[in-house]
Formats: C-alpha cells, sequence, structure tokens
C-alpha cells in the first residue's frame, strides 16, 4: 500500500514524464491500493492561493480525478497528528510532517521525490 506525496501528485495528474519509472509502474498498475492524503490537496490550495504553485484545476476537480482513477483520499485523523509529536525536527514542512506520519501510521510506502523524507526512516519509494 502506497501513499502519494504532494509532488507525485502533481506529476501523476499533471506530468507524468517526471515520474519515476518504478513510481509509475507502481501507480498505474494499480494492483496495490494507493492513497492520496487530504493533507496533499490542503497543501495544493494553499500554495496557489499564495501563488508559489500554478494550477490548471480546482481541488474538487483534482478529488473527482484522483477518485476516478482509484486512488483512496486518506483524512486526517487524531492518531495522526499523536504521531506528528514523535517526529525528529528533520523536515520544517509541516504538509509533509503530516504525510511522513500518516504513512508511519498506516504503514504505507510513501511515493516521493523528496530527498529528505527518507531521514525520517519511513518506507520509500522512487
Amino acid at each position: 500500500m502506497y501513499l502519494l506525496d504532494t509532488n507525485a501528485l502533481l506529476f501523476f495528474l499533471y506530468d507524468n514524464e517526471k515520474l519515476s519509472k518504478k513510481a509509475s509502474e507502481v501507480i498505474y498498475c494499480n494492483d496495490e491500493k494507493i492513497s492520496i492524503s487530504i493533507v496533499s490537496m490542503w497543501e495544493i490550495a494553499i500554495k496557489s492561493s499564495i501563488g508559489k504553485l500554478e494550477i490548471r484545476s480546482s481541488i474538487s476537480k483534482i478529488a473527482d480525478t484522483c477518485e476516478k482513477e482509484r486512488l483512496n483520499i486518506l483524512p486526517i485523523k487524531p492518531f495522526h497528528l499523536d504521531e506528528i509529536r514523535h517526529l525528529p525536527p528533520i523536515h520544517g514542512d509541516p504538509f509533509d510532517r503530516l504525510i511522513i506520519s500518516q504513512a508511519i501510521t498506516e504503514n504505507l510506502v510513501i511515493i516521493t521525490k523528496d530527498g529528505t523524507i527518507p531521514q525520517y526512516h519511513v518506507k520509500v519509494l522512487w
């Protein structure tokens, strides 16, 4: 079971060529359950609203596309937030910290290009 980081989600939606070969195989194979965190949609909305990201779709449309592609949308649960308290201060990005916490508590492999995330000793695929 896998969890797409925000960068992998954006590559999947808008620029497939930027996905690694391994990431593409896992995502398009669809034999495994693949989730995206609602945190990624929140991050996209925030970064879009402050001009750090140009996006072609509404968040609702992104969610619809994910559901059509059989990607599970993972909500934020209280135990995900509890896990954040135990993470070392390696990464300052609150979105990534919550995605890492979700991956740990849900026992998911994170599909990400982010080189900092493996420092948390979480399973990563790229």
